[in-house]
């Protein structure tokens, strides 16, 4: 099933996300995460593509885990560090195994990478367009409720993710955030710029005060003083942490679906637990 057919209703949907080994002897032990998670029942769970593409070659093979599972995937697809023909090569494979959402992404920028002088892909508008050129696939795209890191000004990176949109997206995931203003913000700035297609909350469990600053980074986000007390507060105490948490993000999206975002993706870094927690503990709320 695509994710566009999944989200385009009116119907709460939430989804994990998964991230494959590093190690080919890891795989069963990450197929066995997807086990536990799938009989929570997500909606869809997404399969990422490893920084700078790492992980690469156990995306299909974690993929076709997720839908063994009964649940529909979502391969993400890095080119930044991809050749074309290592990208048709991978939508062909996710193609011949039935997986049909692909979530287009440019990917990370690596330490100490020198781009080449004939860089195929440099934006993930580039690698959408290409997408629908080979297979009838539904393609989602990453967005960020703040900026996006490398971006001069709010106005320039709205202005690139409709562009981005206008090449074919069916939907966009953001990423994560910790303050719901932000994202309420963001959705506005949206629609008045014409970016109508759905939006997918990032909701991200901080567990672990050891993650902080490494997520800060990558996502481009900032920390409300209301999650700043805290992990100020409990930082120092692993199981507090790890409880309060599950409840701050229990109160993120609750506050979401109260103010009509009906679609949450949750990262759970591969931690079932931490996903039963939070579906258990609003699941009259999202089943409503």
């Amino acid at each position: 099933m695509k994710v566009k057919d999944i989200i385009k209703n009116n119907k709460v949907t939430v989804s994990f996300e998964v991230f494959p080994p590093k190690e080919w002897d890891k795989v069963e032990s990450t197929k066995a995460v997807i086990n536990e998670l799938a009989k929570l029942s997500p909606s869809f769970m997404s399969v990422t593509y490893g920084a700078a593409g790492t992980t690469s070659g156990f995306t299909t093979e974690i993929a076709n885990s997720v839908k063994e599972n009964g649940i529909t995937p979502l391969a993400h697809l890095t080119c930044l560090t991809s050749t074309r023909d290592k990208i048709h090569t991978v939508v062909n494979e996710l193609k011949e195994n039935g997986i049909e959402n692909i979530l287009a992404l440019r990917g990370d920028i690596p330490k100490d990478f020198v781009f080449p002088d004939k860089q195929y892909y440099t934006y993930a508008s580039q690698l959408i367009e290409e997408i629908h050129t080979l297979g009838d696939f539904c393609v989602g795209g990453a967005c960020y409720p703040e900026i996006h890191p490398e971006s001069e000004n709010r106005v320039t990176d709205i202005a690139h993710l409709k562009e981005k949109v206008d090449c074919g997206l069916d939907f966009l995931t953001t990423q994560m955030f910790f303050d719901n203003e932000v994202f309420y913000n963001f959705r506005e700035m949206c629609a008045i710029k014409g970016i109508d297609v759905p939006l997918v909350a990032g909701i991200m469990p901080i567990t672990n005060v050891n993650i902080i600053e490494r997520t800060v980074k990558l996502a481009g986000c900032s920390l409300p003083k209301k999650f700043t007390k805290l992990v100020d507060h409990f930082g120092t105490n692993n199981a507090a942490m790890k409880q309060a948490g599950i409840v701050y993000a229990m109160e993120q999206i609750v506050d979401l679906l109260a103010n009509g975002v009906n679609n949450i993706h949750i990262y759970t870094m591969n931690k079932p637990d931490i996903a039963e927690k939070i579906t258990q503990g609003i699941g009259d709320i999202i089943n409503e």
